[in-house]
């Protein structure tokens, strides 16, 4: 039965909350103890709905998962692991786009994958043709049909010089868990570099793989004949963590977030000093608050890592609407991250969506006719008003708004927010939220 959450806005969050790792990187690393002949172990696995999804996945395919009942740490064992059924894989896959991932391992262990009809949050175009286009290149055979695709090497995979038309963090992951076993050597051209592809590498290396990260997002893969397992502590989310940090600053809050670290978030914390929005980083988290002045507008762009996250965007432009002035957002990444919107104008936010670029940077879809480009006006006095969550980012941005607006909040489509905030509600309590969640 589906849940409705109601939300009595209008009162600071203050408190602290942990986070532990990345959604981002802890279902990848999971992936990549598939590649190994002996059993890894992967800490600071946080309880969230992707987690659940890869585990299902891999004891299908006969992998053994275990996971300590206190601090959630898996244990993950490959040895006896074998080609699942594709009714199983299908009906297991769930809303995620992770089993494209499996393509890789799987050709490597058994000779071939199968993959689903692709699910994940509804943002835009995340279309799988460079993951397949990728594999061809190592010497796979993609063959599709009404149910999926099936995948097979019947000469081996080889390793094959590959340039991206764009650093995709997706594609970059599926060439490194193929590369790694593949015979002779890989060379990626316009990679992505994200904390988490170098968290992902550092967890291969462990496993006996050979990749040279150069200056200009080229990556290098010596193909190795065996891989052994990892024992590795994930980084932490550290989208959640700005997540906590707009909450604090639309809120008018004071939010510790405990294992929050620096070096991932340097050009967030950049953006939320402009605003007007306090920080203070200790040995063990980074304190975030709102210190009582007027936030600042700012003129915002989008980018693959080391610039702005798209992740990020959507609970900052519910801070915008606070800032005292008139703000501009260009989402470089995804064409359709700005339909959260909608129901933030509904709660009285002054938003206007623009099909131009209003910016310089780089952008995938400027001439595409996606309106991706946001002017925001402020400040607002936000109402609360009925919203259906859209996605995970978009769906914890309305939270937010709604617990900063007057009046009541009625949300539905909440569970989308598990698959990335572990422990969401307890969170919420923690932090003093006026929430109370019923069946509707």
């Amino acid at each position: 039965m589906a849940k409705l959450l109601t939300v009595q806005g209008g009162k600071p969050l203050e408190g602290s909350v942990h986070v532990r790792g990345a959604k981002n990187l802890v279902p990848k690393a999971m992936v990549a103890a598939l590649l190994g002949s002996e059993p890894s172990q992967l800490r600071n696995v946080p309880a969230i709905k992707d987690v659940e999804i890869v585990t299902n996945l891999l004891q299908i395919h006969g992998v053994k998962v275990e996971a300590d009942p206190v601090t959630n740490d898996l244990t993950l064992d490959p040895r006896e692991s074998y080609s699942a059924a594709h009714s199983e894989i299908d009906a297991y896959a769930g809303d995620s786009r992770i089993p494209i991932l499996f393509c890789g391992p799987l050709m490597h262990q058994h000779g071939e994958a199968f993959i689903p009809d692709l699910g994940g949050c509804r943002i835009g175009d995340r279309p799988i043709d460079y993951h397949l286009e990728v594999l061809r290149n190592f010497g796979a055979v993609v063959d599709k049909s009404p149910t999926g695709i099936h995948i097979s090497a019947p000469r081996g995979l080889k390793g094959a010089k590959l340039t991206l038309p764009y650093p995709s963090v997706g594609a970059t992951e599926q060439v490194l868990l193929t590369a790694v076993l593949a015979e002779g050597i890989t060379e990626l051209e316009n990679a992505a570099v994200e904390p988490e592809i170098h968290d992902l590498i550092a967890i291969l290396q462990q496993m006996g793989a050979i990749i040279t990260v150069y200056t200009d997002r080229t990556i290098r893969i010596e193909g190795v004949d065996r891989l052994s397992g990892y024992r590795h502590r994930a980084i932490t989310d550290r989208n959640e963590t700005a997540s906590w940090a707009s909450a604090a600053l639309v809120t008018q809050g004071d939010i510790y977030v405990k294992g929050a670290a620096q070096r991932d978030l340097m050009a967030f914390l950049n953006t939320y000093r402009k605003i007007g929005g306090e920080f203070a980083v200790d040995d063990d988290g980074i304190r975030f608050w709102h210190a009582g002045h007027a936030l600042k507008p700012l003129v915002l762009e989008t980018d693959v890592h080391p610039g702005f996250m798209t992740d990020w965007q959507q609970p900052l432009v519910v801070a915008l609407t606070q800032a005292h002035g008139v703000s501009i957002v260009h989402e470089t990444v995804y064409e359709n991250r700005f339909g959260f919107t909608e129901a933030l104008k509904r709660m009285g936010a002054s938003i206007q969506l623009h099909r131009e670029c209003l910016g310089s940077s780089p952008c995938r879809f400027g001439q595409r006719n996606f309106l991706h480009s946001a002017v925001i006006s402020g400040p607002v006095e936000l109402q609360g008003a009925d919203i259906d969550v859209p996605d995970l980012r978009g769906g914890f941005s309305h939270l937010i708004a709604a617990l900063a607006a007057n009046g009541t909040s009625r949300v539905t489509g909440i569970e989308v927010i598990n698959r990335g905030y572990e422990h969401f509600m307890d969170k919420l309590g923690d932090l003093g939220a006026d929430v109370v969640m019923s069946e509707r």
